[in-house]
């Protein structure tokens, strides 16, 4: 078994069409808990229209990169935790691979000891081409070294809870996911899409997927306390 410093720094990759300032409460809640330094990777909406295209991956993964190197300088145990948000959470898999992607070879896990991801589409009956090549190559925990925990949410979609949004569209959604529209979900991600194969889980009650699906989500400081709590409170 193995303990990971709590304190050693984090780098946050949002979710798609997500800006950076969603994340900034995220950011500076961990650091009130202990965390030496907290970054989150820069992304416009335009960037992420762009992953669409396998170019769109390369440039955000070679933020991540850069992030993680610029934090690891200060890191008391030389390791970085990841924290991706939906995509985000899908993306991170791929940086942590140490084999080449459109021709850079990242080996994340060789200075990121590990992953957690907040309602990410991990399996997913029709992901994206991007998507379903990482979870065809890199399946579950992939990486030996790597503390995998993956947070999924259950949201009502008949609660106070869940947007307008989310009653229209979550049925849909878990339809193309999991080929089910009855499923339970945070309103975009069916539970057994979000819970990675082989890792830690945490399913979290009453939870959107983002702001736009609800108004407590997995950033909301009653959700963030928790699910940080089990991620930290743990060994692997």
């Amino acid at each position: 078994m193995k303990t990971i410093d709590p304190q050693q720094p984090v780098v946050i990759l949002g979710g798609f069409l997500i800006t950076a300032e969603a994340y900034a409460p995220m950011a500076e809640w961990l650091k009130h808990q202990g965390v030496c330094d907290v970054l989150v990777v820069p992304m416009t909406r335009l960037d992420w229209f762009l992953t669409i295209w396998k170019f769109g991956w390369r440039r955000a993964i070679d933020r991540v990169d850069d992030m993680v190197k610029q934090v690891q300088q200060q890191s008391p145990s030389g390791k970085v935790t990841l924290i991706g948000h939906s995509s985000g959470g899908v993306m991170l898999r791929l940086f942590l691979s140490d084999e080449p992607f459109q021709g850079i070879v990242y080996a994340g896990s060789t200075r990121c000891d590990r992953l957690v991801t907040l309602g990410s589409p991990h399996q997913a009956a029709r992901a994206t081409p991007l998507r379903a090549m990482v979870d065809r190559r890199f399946p579950g925990c992939y990486e030996s070294g790597v503390d995998y925990v993956s947070i999924a949410g259950k949201l009502d979609l008949s609660s106070e809870h869940a947007s307008s949004f989310s009653r229209r569209g979550a049925k849909a959604s878990y339809q193309r996911a999991v080929n089910d529209d009855g499923c339970l979900g945070d309103g975009l991600v069916p539970v057994e899409s979000a819970l990675l194969t082989g890792a830690r889980s945490l399913i979290q009650d009453d939870t959107a997927h983002g702001g736009l699906f609800g108004d407590i989500w997995y950033g909301s400081t009653q959700r963030l306390e928790a699910w940080w709590h089990f991620v930290v409170s743990c060994e692997f």
